[in-house]
């Protein structure tokens, strides 16, 4: 089997061809779709038209799969697969990476088109280690030194006007189990040796500093991960299926579309611990190891 791969992204992204996902993927071709993972970040499979068990087959061609999530129910019958379809307030409108909140967040997510409006709902990817690349060589050293704390937390309902039923009912089961986890904010990507930056909207704070000096900081770190040059749209078509590198990208799910429908289904691979530049762990401030969901990766 041949695949061919085209960029589509200047520093983020790549469309995969010449592949059925509905077939099961033989060794070579998945050691060939995996290094295009780690060297391009995000990769999109068009017209592929999956169901839950071939969408699952196919994630594990990077790893052992994850639950659907820690705290949120995954689709009847299918343990390893999330519904991603919320209604106005419950959306994931924030750039954020999948699961931080864990002591060992998803190596790589996949999600398929299911059902998508007729405009609107795209989601938007961040190439984090170029963000760190583009760092000043001061707040390089800052950052390299930093830690954050990532937690489940997070405030769905944020803007009143959406405080709807659906959105309380869906943050409660969000932190029914309440996780804490203190990452480097520069983590080391395990296949690539490169590092980048692992912040996102589930983290709540810098080590050390106070919740103004925190927000500050990450306000100018999060400036270099969402700069145009280090990002791609991805303009969904039913029958998609994109595959993302949780440990080197952020994504941001734009909620353009009203009530219109949209529908995905989520499928996550098990990661490894994250480590910072100087080789230290990220370990756990409150919850467990959350292993009932993810296998963790030595």
């Amino acid at each position: 089997m041949s695949i061919d791969i085209t960029r589509i992204g200047g520093r983020i992204g790549a469309e995969i061809s010449g592949v059925d996902l509905k077939n099961e993927i033989d060794d070579v071709t998945a050691k060939e779709i995996h290094n295009a993972l780690v060297e391009h970040k995000v990769l999109v499979f068009r017209s592929q038209h999956l169901d839950d068990e071939q969408h699952q087959r196919f994630a594990s061609i990077f790893g052992d799969l994850t639950l659907a999530h820690p705290t949120v129910p995954s689709v009847d019958g299918q343990a390893n697969v999330l519904e991603v379809a919320g209604g106005e307030g419950a959306r994931a409108n924030a750039w954020h990476t999948d699961v931080t909140f864990v002591v060992a967040p998803p190596k790589a997510t996949t999600l398929r088109s299911l059902v998508i409006p007729p405009y609107g709902g795209d989601t938007l990817f961040s190439n984090t280690a170029a963000a760190y690349a583009d760092l000043p060589e001061h707040l390089r050293l800052l950052a390299d030194r930093a830690w954050a704390e990532h937690s489940n937390e997070y405030d769905y309902a944020e803007h009143p006007q959406f405080r709807s039923t659906e959105v309380e009912e869906y943050h409660k089961v969000f932190v029914s189990t309440r996780y804490r986890t203190a990452h480097p904010v520069v983590r080391v990507n395990p296949d690539s040796g490169v590092p980048n930056l692992f912040i996102g909207n589930f983290v709540t704070g810098i080590l050390g500093l106070s919740k103004t000096e925190s927000r500050d900081i990450l306000r100018l770190l999060q400036h270099y991960v969402t700069r145009p040059e280090n990002t791609l749209r991805h303009k969904w078509q039913v029958g998609d299926i994109v595959v993302w590198d949780n440990r080197s990208t952020q994504h941001y799910a734009a909620d353009d579309y009203g009530d219109l429908a949209r529908k995905l289904h989520r499928v996550t691979v098990a990661g490894d611990v994250p480590v910072s530049l100087d080789g230290t762990k990220s370990y756990i401030l409150e919850g467990d190891e959350a292993t009932h969901y993810t296998p963790q990766v030595q």
